[in-house]
């Protein structure tokens, strides 16, 4: 009976297309970070690809980026706005800082280029709402960076829901984090990344619940968010601790159209290894996913199926699938699925559509904790 519920979610077999390479699309990267680097690593493995340009803030950065990774020929820009003006692209990769994603993406649009935004989508609701509508005005393809839904143990969690297996969802307990994993840079300040831990880490675990139950609207929402770490000299660089004005803990009540109840929380430093596996509920089943540090890879070991059969109540694991590094692995698959979906005129890997819902929660769980009592969740209209 063990091997009947498994064998229904096994993945196929992992075979690649034979590319085109009798045009290449030309990209541009705006924001030469560590972030990237992934993004330059993964395109440079594409033969259909051709990275042509690319614009930082900081005087001399674009360059300095491209010549490491051997791209010394790419044009370089002092901001977004000159290289969208200068340049015939194809597609941009968005690798800003946070406070800047909706402005670079929504000047993308509207220059008729395709877009592969890096997570989170934005900052607040309102601005995903202004990224939405320029997509529709610009019919262009916009996809939001979450390249864990290219992992096979990821693609399992929804198999194993949407099968039927776990009955009707009702209670998702998500979440994860790491015991200390304080980021710098530009991760640190509002006034770079608007928010912190729930920005970084606290969307892929949301992502990763929400997009096995087909992305549910949400209705309200109480939040909590600390920085009891961050702020701290004696958890955190003295320079760093000055600086710090963002969320390192965040936790919140989520209730879903559809009568499902999200009890989520997500830490950059805490004094625990975890704050809790991630766990779905349903009224036929129950699978237990293993927590990680922060759900940007796969899942931190073998699920569990919690299931009566024949009266009696069972537990199945379902092994790990192999982690595919082949071309680079997931972050790999990411680009190569965006090319594909512009080449194929297809929809978005990971459509905005999805994240708006996605970037409502982050924003509602802001709102929730500065008021300290739960709210409504508003999503304006999108015209």
């Amino acid at each position: 009976m063990s091997d009947a519920v498994l064998g229904q979610f096994a993945p196929p077999a992992d075979t690649e297309a034979e590319v085109d390479t009798s045009k290449k699309l030309k990209f541009g990267i705006i924001g030469t970070g560590w972030i990237a680097e992934s993004h330059v690593l993964s395109l440079k493995q594409l033969p259909d690809v051709q990275i042509v340009a690319g614009a930082d803030l900081i005087p001399g950065k674009a360059h300095k980026f491209f010549t490491k990774y051997g791209l010394p020929e790419v044009k370089c820009y002092p901001d977004h706005k000159a290289m969208l003006e200068a340049e015939e692209l194809d597609a941009v990769c968005v690798c800003t800082y946070n406070r800047t994603h909706a402005e670079c993406t929504i000047d993308a649009l509207n220059k008729g280029i395709n877009v592969l935004l890096e997570k989170p989508m934005c900052v607040t609701v309102d601005e995903a709402v202004e990224i939405i509508k320029a997509e529709k005005h610009s019919g262009k393809l916009l996809s939001i960076g979450f390249q864990p839904r290219m992992d096979e143990n990821m693609k399992m969690i929804k198999k194993v829901v949407q099968s039927g297996e776990l009955g009707q969802i009702y209670y998702i307990q998500t979440g994860g984090g790491r015991r200390r994993g304080i980021p710098n840079s530009t991760f640190i300040e509002e006034s770079t990344a608007g928010i912190g831990a729930l920005g970084d880490i606290g969307c892929y675990s949301l992502d990763m619940v929400l997009n096995a139950i087909d992305y549910p609207k949400p209705i309200t929402v109480s939040g909590y968010k600390s920085n009891f770490f961050g702020t701290n000299p004696k958890y955190n660089n003295p320079a760093d601790a000055a600086r710090f004005d963002v969320d390192d803990f965040a936790a919140a009540f989520i209730r879903l159209e559809g009568g499902i109840i999200v009890d989520f929380r997500i830490a950059w430093a805490m004094h625990i290894d975890t704050p809790g596996d991630t766990i779905i509920m349903g009224t036929e089943g129950a699978l237990r996913i293993p927590s990680t540090e922060c759900w940007n890879g796969t899942v931190g070991g073998p699920m569990k199926l919690y299931k009566d059969i024949a009266g009696k109540q069972v537990e199945v694991e379902i092994p790990l699938c192999p982690e595919d590094e082949s071309n680079g692995g997931i972050f790999y698959k990411k680009l190569r699925s965006f090319v594909d979906a512009i080449k194929n005129g297809t929809e978005a890997p990971v459509p905005s559509s999805q994240i708006l819902y996605n970037q409502a929660i982050l924003d509602g769980i802001v709102k929730s904790s500065e008021l300290g009592h739960e709210i409504e969740i508003k999503i304006p209209d999108i015209i």
